[in-house]
């Protein structure tokens, strides 16, 4: 097997790296465009030209591929499993709140859709980095995590055109067609404050997927423990495809 992490924003795909060091197995850590990698011309870093280069970068992976995603690589997992021109084995994602009918976007992403705002943020970032950093250490990242370096202004413009692209909550654009076979794991973490406990939990009902309340963990919950996540995410494929006759000790 193999297992494909998605990063979020602002971030790279080096979040995941001390989980993939926790793992028995291969894995990739894929970087979005324009995030700490190039952003072709022609690429309007949409959610739905995200979501299509995801299905691209999958297909290119020898099978069986666990996908692992958080924040905007939650929302591109969702849509991905529902797709029918990609196949993976299991699917573990944070964020399902984003899948609600009620869902409001948090004031960070509300900054970055509204044209101005969104904008001066961006040029912050290039020239003050330690104000976003401040801003994501109050959202729970990690002080231990060297914040966000590759930040630069062609992130800032892929973020900018990608939230903006979401301003509507999605639920209304393919939410409610959200609908899968292949097993899912719906992480919530208990210090999230970017996640709605009821809403994430509604969600991962409606997708039929296993719900699991992540102890002493946030919004980057890859970071907080990284063993810690890696058993958990270990625990789960074990129970749908046991090697060792481990049981899956949360409740769906």
């Amino acid at each position: 097997m193999t297992v494909v992490f998605v990063h979020g924003a602002p971030e790279t795909a080096d979040i995941w790296d001390g989980v993939r060091d926790h793992l028995a197995t291969d894995s990739v850590a894929l970087r979005l465009p324009g995030f700490g990698s190039d952003r072709p011309e022609s690429f309007g870093a949409t959610i739905d030209e995200y979501t299509q280069w995801l299905i691209e970068e999958l297909r290119r992976i020898p099978g069986p591929v666990d996908l692992v995603g958080h924040d905007i690589g939650a929302m591109l997992t969702y849509r991905v499993v529902a797709e029918p021109t990609v196949t993976v084995r299991s699917w573990v994602a944070d964020d399902a709140s984003v899948l609600h009918p009620d869902h409001r976007w948090h004031e960070l992403a509300k900054t970055w859709q509204t044209v101005g705002a969104g904008e001066e943020f961006v040029r912050q970032a290039v020239v003050a980095p330690k104000t976003v950093v401040a801003k994501l250490r109050s959202l729970g990242l990690p002080e231990t995590h060297r914040a966000h370096g590759h930040f630069d202004l062609e992130m800032g413009r892929a973020i900018l055109d990608l939230y903006r692209s979401a301003y509507e909550s999605r639920y209304r654009a393919w939410g409610p067609a959200t609908r899968t076979s292949t097993p899912g794991l719906v992480i919530h973490p208990v210090h999230d404050a970017l996640d709605d406990y009821g809403f994430a939990s509604d969600v991962a009902r409606q997708l039929g997927a296993t719900f699991y309340l992540m102890p002493g963990a946030g919004h980057w919950w890859m970071l907080d423990d990284p063993a810690a996540a890696a058993q958990a995410l270990s625990d789960f494929w074990e129970s749908l495809f046991p090697t060792r006759g481990a049981q899956w000790p949360f409740n769906s």
